[in-house]
């Protein structure tokens, strides 16, 4: 079997980490058109892409989550284009995170979220796929065209802010997690400048903090939508350095991506 860290077909705009011939493995799929962040490698001055991106290993990557997927059987690649139906045929999971305001993204132009691609990943859900929307909050995100997606299974971001951090000040950012939560067992997890979220049906609101709804999960056709106002699992907070030893964000990490992969049809 060989292996491949990372395989890039310019053409498909496909970027594909792990390995190549795991046909029977859920597909996890990250978008990086909707969050299009770029950054200037010091070493090769090369542009990269970056910012809850499986190969950023910075504070604000997503590589140890990628290395949660793989470890629990999953194969995981990151798509640079909206998803086409062909594409969506070949993910199993599709993640979407903190869609770019024209400020964020490369270029100075985001890619906002349009009908056809609401219309694909619709169709997809609705046939058992698994998509995961994870919003930022106000002034961090953008919130009109994300929502148009949200809302056709019953979730809406509020463009607003909770769980606001001082500093240090750790426990200001605390989201405990109740007995007999669908997605986590009882813990503390912490999630930092979090955009609340309204729910109605289908979308079933299952975490708050503050008091206020900050996650939903919808059940639309053979398929699942899980919502979430923060980018929680990034590397600075699941790494074991930072974060008070109460808090259980990697163990939070692993249980989510397990429940994600359970709901793959």
């Amino acid at each position: 079997m060989k292996q491949y860290l990372l395989k890039i077909f310019t053409a498909g705009m496909l970027i594909t980490f792990g390995v190549s011939n795991a046909q029977n493995k859920p597909k996890v799929v990250l978008d990086h058109f909707f969050n299009n962040e770029k950054k200037e490698n010091k070493e090769t001055k090369v542009l990269e892409p970056w910012h809850y991106t499986w190969n950023d290993t910075s504070n604000g990557g997503f590589s140890l989550l990628g290395e949660i997927f793989t470890k629990q059987g999953a194969e995981i690649s990151m798509l640079t284009k909206d998803p086409s139906k062909k594409d969506l045929k070949n993910a199993n999971i599709y993640i979407i995170v903190d869609a770019d305001t024209d400020k964020e993204a490369y270029g100075g132009k985001a890619n906002l979220i349009d009908p056809t691609t609401i219309g694909n990943l619709e169709e997809w859900v609705k046939k058992g796929g698994v998509l995961v929307l994870m919003s930022n909050d106000n002034g961090n995100s953008e919130f009109e065209h994300f929502n148009k997606l949200a809302e056709k299974f019953g979730i809406h971001f509020n463009d607003d802010s909770i769980n606001r951090v001082k500093g240090r000040e750790f426990e200001q950012g605390k989201v405990m997690v109740e007995e007999g939560n669908p997605v986590f067992s009882a813990q503390k997890l912490y999630m930092k400048e979090v955009s609340t979220i309204e729910a109605q049906s289908p979308a079933k609101a299952f975490l708050s903090a503050e008091g206020r709804n900050i996650g939903a999960v919808a059940k639309v056709g053979k398929g699942t939508v899980f919502a979430l106002g923060d980018p929680w699992c990034y590397n600075e907070y699941i790494d074991g350095k930072k974060l008070p030893a109460d808090f259980t964000n990697y163990q939070g990490t692993e249980e989510w991506v397990k429940w994600l992969l359970k709901q793959v049809k």
